[in-house]
């Protein structure tokens, strides 16, 4: 009896110290939970409501086992604050869920000490600090989830992970993890998805990964991975998906990988493999996606292609596949993407891909194909975009196209169609239609009417005779209707102002005529691009642009527009390129165009625009992003506006990488004179400026202020009546190419600061009253006669009048027997030659006496004596007249 009493009093002795342990551990627990309530910042759901007053085990995301905790989910709370050490002495934990919170801070290395866990998720968060090099060594031995998803964790995968031998699903996507994928993970034979893309992982891929025999999902896309492409992926058959896009992989596609018998999608795009496309692909007959794209696999597509008839999507774009397509694509019925656009492929259109019946997106894009369409295309009812521009095509559209319903896209732009456009055969759905750079002619049908969903039109460069019919103002979805360079004429019709939800309207380089609909203004809630350039359009500019425009780009150069510029487009505050060159406007200058905030381009020359141009009143910094600044062959005089010429944008200018090709949106060329020539520019980079004010009136002093531009790389003063001298402060402006002062009245030496001016290619000081040595230095040595020709008072090279002294002096050495005419013919000639004139003088007028005395002047000499002598004067005497007509323009 005592003996029982003994074993009583023990287990409940012992029940007892289990308890107290048990409470000891659970009260750690609670300790550890209200430490990490601490550290977090913000509880939008007061999701951690956690206090003392209620049990650890109730508490909300907190689950217990035998009174410890052993799961905390606190996933999409919203939560934000760090993550504290405390939380790894959670010694029961066997699933910790705070992943799609907006923790950040260090992840805490105590987390992999825990025994018990086996589930670590902390995904899409914004964690920092890098994985323990001892995980799985000391702890988490259990460990089979690991999840660590958009973050910010760097540094390298340790190679300890392969320690972590009970790791099914291993997400590390997306952080800054960088160095060698580590070899050790081919020891995690229980792995069946490992996703380590989005970082920063280099070396090559180790063959050890083809140890993974229960592997599924390996994902290893953008990173920095090299060397080739191991065949003992091949061994890894229970593979589903290979995702290894965008890294720098080289070497040839293994035929091995025609093993993978379960794999479902294949994507190495954007690599640089080479060789060709084995035939083994065929083998895939699980594959339901494949991505080879921007690679540069060459060589004939297989025609075991074929033989995956489970194929969705094929993309191979952007190689340097050739041949022409294999018939046995026509087996692919299930496909609904088929990609090969930027290869090489030659030949026709095989007739079995009317079989794709399933083809949704055909993109062929920049190949070499001829012929046309077989008359099969007609069959692929589910045809949505059809995108085979850039190729050879020449044969008719097929009249079958017009039982394809579901077409909305047909791009066909630069081939060589020819002949009236096809409108009957274009389904009535249609959305877009680009069937720009062809040899199409005829007129636009009025059928175009019919298209109700239209909202893209292109018919650039074609040879498009006629008007646009007025059923265009039918189409009330349209957005872009882009007609440039055809042969179009007539006047544009009053019905496109029904087109409520126009954005571009481009019909430059045609003969159309008469005026511009003013109703036009009303569209500029929408309007963003009005390009109507070379035209024979008469009247006003519209003037009813309302505070909402949208106008970013108006382009009415090479007409005939009169009256003024109206200040209605004040209102549109996005307006980037204002361009009314070349027409008859007469106006002062528009001082409200200063406070455009984005305008970049101003073109105002070849109008009848006059009056001074005076400081800015309105802004106290005037044109914030203008880049090309063109008023040139206009009657403005006055002295040079100082507070214009201070352009931000010309100054301390950087490429903007967003923006280098911000102008080819526009679909437009420009012209402007560019080191002495009219030149057309398709691509203004932002580091592309130019002021051209030639051709005016302007008088007094060039501003010492312009020295600032050290952006500018263009500048234009000619033809003007500027005095005083060149601002040494020219010497400043580093990245100017070309600069003409030309036909003013500048004196004054030429500034030696110029010659820091190492980018000048172009320079043309010509008729001035410059004086002095021309400095010699740098591009200054490149320069000729005529970029100084009409300065008398200039020497050394490369003119042949001498200075003075030979230590710079910069006097003139006078030059003997200079006739009154005083022109500047002799400054070509060398010492030598005039030596050499002497002497034949000599010989000639020794001859000529001598059959003067002999012959008794021949009358056959003295007239071609005295012919000659006749017009040598009279070209003086006209050369005189000139000069003192320029010397003295009030007797005009």
């Amino acid at each position: 009896m005592e003996i029982f009493t003994n074993l009583f009093l023990l287990l409940i002795t012992l029940s007892s110290l289990q308890f107290l342990v048990t409470s000891a551990d659970l009260k750690t627990d609670e300790s550890c939970l209200l430490a990490l309530k601490s550290h977090i910042t913000s509880d939008p759901h007061n999701t951690t409501n956690w206090t003392t007053n209620s049990p650890v085990c109730s508490w909300t995301g907190v689950t217990c086992r035998r009174n410890r905790v052993t799961e905390l989910n606190i996933s999409n709370a919203e939560l934000a604050g760090g993550i504290p050490p405390q939380l790894g002495n959670l010694s029961a934990l066997v699933s910790l869920d705070m992943g799609n919170n907006f923790f950040n801070g260090f992840l805490p290395p105590s987390l992999f000490n825990i025994p018990t866990l086996e589930v670590l998720i902390l995904g899409n968060n914004s964690l920092s600090g890098s994985l323990p090099a001892d995980m799985c060594r000391n702890g988490a031995s259990r460990l089979r989830n690991l999840w660590l998803m958009t973050n910010r964790l760097f540094g390298e995968i340790p190679a300890s992970i392969g320690m972590c031998l009970q790791l099914e699903y291993v997400r590390l996507r997306a952080n800054n993890f960088s160095g060698n994928l580590p070899r050790e993970i081919g020891n995690l034979s229980r792995l069946k998805e490992l996703y380590v893309s989005r970082n920063k992982l280099n070396g090559s891929i180790p063959a050890e990964l083809g140890q993974l025999k229960n592997v599924e999902i390996l994902w290893m896309g953008d990173n920095e991975l090299t060397g080739s492409l191991p065949r003992v992926i091949g061994r890894i058959t229970t593979l589903r998906i290979l995702h290894l896009m965008s890294n720098f992989l080289t070497g040839n596609i293994p035929k091995e990988i025609g093993n993978l018998k379960n794999l479902e999608i294949l994507h190495i795009g954007g690599n640089l493999l080479t060789g060709f496309l084995p035939r083994e692909i065929g083998n895939n007959t699980s594959l339901l996606e494949l991505y080879f794209w921007g690679n540069d696999i060459s060589g004939n597509m297989p025609k075991e292609i074929g033989q995956l008839n489970k194929i969705v999507v094929f993309d191979m774009g952007g190689n340097q596949l050739n041949g022409s397509l294999p018939s046995e694509i026509g087996q692919l019925n299930k496909i609904e993407v088929f990609d090969m656009r930027g290869n090489q492929l030659n030949g026709s259109l095989p007739s079995e891909i009317g079989n794709m019946t399933a083809l949704n997106l055909l993109y062929l894009r920049g190949n070499n194909l001829i012929g046309g369409f077989p008359e099969e295309i007609g069959r692929l009812n589910n045809l949505q975009n059809m995108w085979v521009s850039f190729n050879k095509l020449t044969s008719p559209l097929p009249p079958t196209m017009s039982n394809m319903s579901s077409l909305e896209m047909i791009w066909l732009s630069n081939n060589f169609f020819h002949g009236n456009i096809p409108w009957g055969i274009f389904p009535p759905n249609v959305k877009e239609i680009d069937l720009s750079n062809n040899t199409y002619e005829g007129s636009i049908s009025p059928q175009i009417g019919r298209f109700q969903n239209l909202t893209y039109l292109n018919l650039n460069m074609n040879n498009l005779l006629g008007t646009l019919p007025s059923t265009i103002g039918n189409l009330s979805n349209l957005k872009y209707v882009l007609l440039h360079s055809n042969k179009l004429s007539g006047e544009i019709p009053s019905s496109v102002c029904k087109l409520t939800s126009l954005e571009f309207f481009h019909m430059s380089n045609n003969t159309l005529e008469g005026q511009i609909p003013q109703c036009l203004g009303n569209l500029s809630k929408s309007l963003q691009v009005l390009h109507l350039k070379q035209n024979n359009f008469h009247g006003l500019i519209p003037s009813s642009f309302t505070k909402e425009c949208a106008l970013v780009s108006l382009n009415l150069n090479s007409n005939q527009f009169g009256g003024v510029l109206s200040q209605s487009f004040a209102n549109c505050r996005q307006l980037q390129v204002l361009d009314v060159g070349n027409n008859e406007i007469r106006d002062v200058f528009p001082f409200w165009t200063e406070t455009l905030p984005d305008l970049r381009v101003l073109v105002l020359k070849s109008n009848n625009f006059f009056g001074t141009i005076l400081p800015p009143l309105k802004t106290s910094a005037p044109f914030p992003n203008l880049q090309i600044f063109d008023i040139a062959q206009n009657g403005f005089n006055g002295t040079l506006p100082d507070g214009y010429l201070s352009f931000i944008a010309m100054i301390d200018a950087k490429e903007n990488i967003t923006e280098r090709d911000w102008f080819l949106q526009y679909f437009e060329s420009m012209e402007f004179v560019i080191k002495g020539l009219e030149q057309p520019v398709k691509r203004i980079l932002t580091t592309f400026t130019t002021i051209d004010m030639s051709n005016n009136d302007f008088y007094g002093n060039i501003p010492q202020s312009m020295g600032k531009l050290n952006s500018l790389r263009y500048l234009n003063l000619s033809h003007n009546s500027l005095t005083g001298r060149i601002p040494s402060s020219f010497g400043s402006m580093i990245t100017l190419e070309s600069l003409d002062l030309s036909s003013n009245q500048l004196d004054g030496e030429i500034p030696r600061q110029m010659t820091n001016l190492t980018f000048l290619a172009k320079l043309n000081l010509s008729m001035n009253n410059l004086v002095g040595r021309i400095p010699q230095s740098h591009q200054f040595n490149t320069f000729e006669n005529d970029s100084y020709v009409g300065n008398e008072g200039l020497c050394g090279i490369p003119l042949t009048r001498k200075c003075e002294g030979d230590g710079g002096t910069s006097g003139l050495l006078p030059n003997e027997g200079d006739d009154d005419d005083g022109d500047d013919f002799v400054d070509g000639l060398t010492w030598l030659v005039v030596f050499l004139g002497y002497g034949c003088g000599v010989v000639i007028g020794v001859s000529l006496m001598y059959f003067m005395f002999q012959y008794g002047r021949p009358i056959w000499l003295m007239k071609l004596y005295v012919g000659v002598e006749y017009k040598i004067e009279k070209i003086k005497r006209c050369n005189r007249r000139i000069k003192k007509n320029e010397e003295e323009p009030w007797r005009d």
